[in-house]
């Protein structure tokens, strides 16, 4: 449903004529028109029905319309992630905002481009307890980049540029706009949406400063044990070819956070693996043990360094590009800060490097490799290959990797051991491929995100990799998936346990499994075929190629897999809350 060239001039263009008198709710449609958006997620309430009435009189945009407002801001944030556009939902006023805060809070947390919104009470009777009333713009001002409340529909048009210009620049985020309903029934003359925004109080940088730059490159060219260290921030900014450029021009080991993989190519030797928590031996030992170290779109969180002060142990020089200023020198102190656009600075850099002429000393980088490699022959990611008895969750997503490595394929997870599974055994060549809560750890966003993302991507093979009790937390979009024809493959590594709970729980607290069995699951073929799907239960290792195989041939249908897998499997490597990043358990011999 492609909006013409025409449409979007008509509705981006400020006509000479005469100006129309036009509604607010019909202002906004305009509006989303000229930003050329597709799709918008949403469920409709009291407060919002004069834009569900506008929606209603237009065909360029298609309303999804969800089951709970969580998932239409889940939705519209793994369109975002997977497309690098600005993800839109539309939720109603009080409950259905308060619904819509965790996936908000979720695109926050990870940097994700959206505009959320909400419908408000009438103006006149805010702060007056109406009937589903919240303080919207209150209670989403710590999870949003920004917020507006519009309290006259003369600056409808002028606020949702400035909410799309704000969502997609500089550290992207969601924005949340607040709409009276009074806001949205009220006429003004329209002469067109506005074609550029200027904000005194707004400027992201994007160029580096080019002193610092040139410090970057001494310190890289100088290095006897450089390192490359990315996260999602490479690929918010569409630099991943420009970090591939720079790894294959130093010859430098790399490696990637949770939200960065696919950056750099799992399959490139570079490539260390994902690094922190669950991250390799290799990964990990060469974040501590390098001489300069070079991050670029990472911000250094617990999961990933562990305890700053071990960190801080080892000296080394340390390089940090971001866009936010804010995340610099905010948890490691740093020695060059570079504020700007990852992908402009990337490139800077390079031209400085090929101008100078300057090359790596090839002697200290071999030593170098060759301890790394050292660190890489242990193998920390093997596990039990050879169980026929039970189903290994490490098998089911190797699996799937050797049948769509070779095509386009999206990987949405949840949160859990699946997740960190799909994380190092799915291995990633192509950016946005993998579609993840990392900051926040929401569960419930698997269907979610899948969904979006098949409506952005019809022709791509799309997986959700969950558990058993995530994927009941937004179950109830499998009647979304049915309605609005978005043929997924959801894999549910069934473990019959909150398994990253448990793991826990084992380790930490001698095996005191609190609450965390999970003692009355549903049927889920059954279930599934309620909703209009095929569903599959595979209980035996040598049955799992056979049911992926099937399950990918149903190219039209929704397919829920429910794998039985061994409740007692934990991931590893692992570092312990405290520990540094170097003390990791390797397996059940360390507990």
């Amino acid at each position: 449903m492609e909006i013409s060239k025409a449409e979007l001039a008509s509705a981006s263009s400020a006509a000479l004529a005469a100006p129309e008198d036009l509604m607010g709710a019909e202002i906004m449609v305009r509006a989303l028109q000229a930003e050329g958006v597709k799709y918008l997620w949403g469920y409709p309430g009291g407060a919002v029905l004069y834009i569900y009435d506008a929606l209603y009189k237009q065909n360029t945009i298609e309303h999804v319309l969800v089951r709970h407002e969580q998932a239409a801001v889940h939705a519209a944030d793994g369109y975002a992630r997977a497309t690098g556009e600005v993800g839109v939902a539309l939720v109603t006023s009080g409950p259905g905002v308060t619904n819509a805060v965790t996936g908000i809070a979720t695109a926050y947390m990870d940097s994700i481009p959206l505009v959320v919104l909400t419908g408000q009470v009438p103006t006149h009777a805010i702060g007056l307890d109406a009937f589903q009333e919240c303080d919207t713009v209150g209670i989403t001002r710590p999870i949003v980049k920004h917020n507006f409340l519009v309290k006259d529909v003369a600056d409808l048009a002028l606020t949702i540029k400035k909410a799309f210009h704000i969502a997609r620049s500089g550290r992207p985020g969601p924005v949340v706009v607040d709409i009276p309903k009074d806001v949205s029934f009220k006429k003004t003359p329209y002469t067109g949406y506005p074609e550029a925004v200027s904000m005194r109080s707004y400027n992201p940088v994007r160029k580096g400063h080019a002193g610092q730059i040139r410090k970057a490159m001494g310190l890289l060219m100088g290095a006897k044990r450089p390192y490359i260290y990315t996260g999602g921030g490479v690929l918010l900014s569409n630099a991943s070819d420009e970090v591939r450029a720079l790894v294959n021009m130093i010859g430098a080991p790399c490696t990637s956070t949770l939200m960065g993989l696919g950056a750099i190519p799992a399959s490139d030797p570079k490539f260390l693996g994902m690094l922190g928590m669950h991250g390799t031996i290799e990964a990990n030992n060469a974040m501590q043990h390098c001489d300069v170290l070079i991050a670029i779109g990472a911000r250094f969180d617990d999961r990933v360094i562990g305890n700053p002060k071990h960190f801080a142990q080892n000296e080394r020089k340390i390089v940090h590009i971001d866009i936010d200023p804010s995340s610099i020198s905010k948890r490691v102190k740093v020695d060059v800060p570079i504020v700007g656009d990852v992908k402009d600075v990337l490139t800077e850099l390079m031209n400085l490097i090929a101008e100078s002429k300057a090359k790596m000393d090839a002697k200290a980088l071999a030593d170098w490799w060759a301890t790394v490699e050292g660190w890489r022959s242990r193998q920390c990611l093997s596990y039990d290959r050879g169980n026929n008895d039970v189903i290994k969750p490490q098998f089911v997503v190797e699996t799937l990797w050797n049948m769509t490595k070779d095509v386009d394929a999206y990987i949405t997870s949840d949160v859990g051991q699946h997740q960190m599974w799909a994380a190092q055994y799915y291995r990633f060549d192509q950016p946005r491929r993998w579609i993840n809560s990392g900051g926040l750890g929401t569960m419930g966003v698997g269907i979610p995100y899948a969904m979006g993302i098949k409506l952005a991507k019809p022709e791509s093979e799309v997986y959700c990799i969950t558990g058993e009790g995530s994927v009941q937390m937004c179950i109830q979009e499998l009647s979304t998936c049915l309605q609005y024809n978005t043929p997924i493959k959801i894999m549910a590594l069934n473990n019959r346990y909150l398994g990253m709970v448990r793991q826990w729980q084992e380790i930490e607290y001698s095996g005191r499994y609190s609450h965390s069995y999970m003692d009355a699951l549903p049927n889920f073929v059954k279930l599934a075929e309620s909703y209009g799907h095929v569903g599959m239960l595979i209980e035996r290792p040598q049955d799992v190629e056979g049911a992926l195989i099937e399950a990918r041939k149903l190219k039209d249908r929704t397919v829920f897999m429910d794998f039985r897998t061994d409740p007692t499997e934990n991931v590893f490597p692992m570092v312990q809350a405290g520990k540094g990043i170097t003390e990791m358990l390797l397996g059940s011999e360390d507990l």
